[in-house]
């Protein structure tokens, strides 16, 4: 069989994890190739590609001068930060090359708009980098949930962060990040729960969003060039007469904002909060009434034997290889994005805000 032919855009932090999922399937399965390497920075890319060992792969100093150059790509994964995610995935579409696209999808719902038109106009794949949904623990709640285990699910509270961590660098800038935690992590935990319930459509968004601690120079180092939210809450009205209760945070004073909860006409189920929805978590306890009487059930913990962001790397891959679906598929991630877009629009505004999602 002929080798899948893989670039990556993008040659910082995320890109390394690509690229060891990359070698891993290479060496399992001798079908794909890591051909073109692009970043911005000078160097970079050759530097990226001595590290990891791609021998021959082509370095470029631009996205634009490896699409035109490598007329022979079957996929690329797109690393860069946040405000040009649509930029190189409508390019890399155009070329007619499928694509594997980091989280956040973009940063505003008209970006993630036009990049669907760009993906239905070419017939590829954009899948977004969603990896927690191929952990066992994650579709092990996900199934509780779609079993009718809990009845008619009309309330979620959801989100997490950290006591204290905030990134640095082009995470904190508004001209390469465009949003902060609940872009960074926030997307995990929406992600998470909207899977489980069906990915209904979100109507509307009451939502805050502040930079106390990261504006404070006593509490963060980079409190000058800080630009984005590093807290965000939202109050969402969803399709169906379900509500989502949100927060998010790189830094907040206390450990957490609370586990995740799930309520149903028939039960409830608690997933332990962590700092960051980028993996499992511990055991999760479903709350059950039986016979008249209030039983609570521990759910063991569900192992599994390879990362999670390797099945996400696989499945982007097979995908391409058997023509198939998107794993993580636009017309899902377009509802993350919209409540994204919503939170800093109503934000902004001090009021409730309609979510419009335009027909692609």
């Amino acid at each position: 069989m002929k080798k899948l032919k893989i670039g990556i855009i993008g040659c910082g932090g995320i890109a390394n994890d690509h690229a060891e999922m990359y070698k891993l399937i290479a060496e399992r399965y001798d079908n794909i190739e890591v051909v073109a390497l692009a970043d911005i920075v000078p160097d970079r890319a050759k530097d990226f590609g001595e590290k990891w060992g791609f021998t021959g792969a082509r370095s470029y100093n631009s996205h634009t001068e490896m699409l035109e150059k490598e007329t022979e790509l079957d996929g690329v994964s797109i690393c860069t930060y946040n405000r040009q995610h649509a930029n190189c995935a409508i390019d890399a579409l155009n070329k007619g090359i499928n694509v594997l696209l980091e989280k956040p999808m973009c940063v505003t719902l008209e970006e993630g708009i036009e990049m669907m038109k760009a993906e239905k106009a070419s017939g590829k794949i954009l899948s977004v980098g969603f990896q927690p949904r191929f952990h066992a623990q994650m579709k092990r709640m996900k199934e509780i949930v779609r079993s009718g285990e809990l009845g008619k699910v009309y309330y979620i509270q959801t989100g997490g962060g950290r006591r204290r961590g905030i990134p640095a660098g082009s995470f904190i800038t508004d001209a390469t990040a465009g949003i902060g935690a609940m872009g960074d992590i926030g997307c995990y935990a929406l992600d998470m729960v909207l899977d489980a319930i069906g990915y209904p459509t979100p109507l509307t968004v009451t939502a805050f969003k502040s930079d106390y601690i990261a504006k404070d120079p006593k509490q963060f180092g980079c409190a000058d060039e800080f630009e984005v939210d590093d807290f965000a809450a939202a109050f969402i009205r969803l399709e169906g007469g379900v509500i989502l209760d949100f927060r998010i945070a790189w830094a907040m004073n206390v450990n957490t904002p609370g586990d995740t909860i799930i309520l149903g006409t028939e039960g409830g189920l608690r997933i332990p909060s962590t700092g960051c929805w980028n993996n499992g978590f511990d055991a999760m306890t479903l709350y059950k009434s039986v016979n008249g009487e209030e039983i609570e059930e521990v759910i063991p913990v569900v192992h599994q034997e390879y990362d999670c962001f390797y099945d996400k790397v696989l499945s982007f891959v097979r995908a391409i290889e058997n023509n198939g679906p998107a794993p993580v598929p636009t017309s899902q991630i377009i509802k993350n994005q919209a409540i994204i877009d919503g939170i800093q629009r109503s934000a902004a505004c001090g009021k409730e805000v309609t979510i419009d999602i335009p027909e692609v």
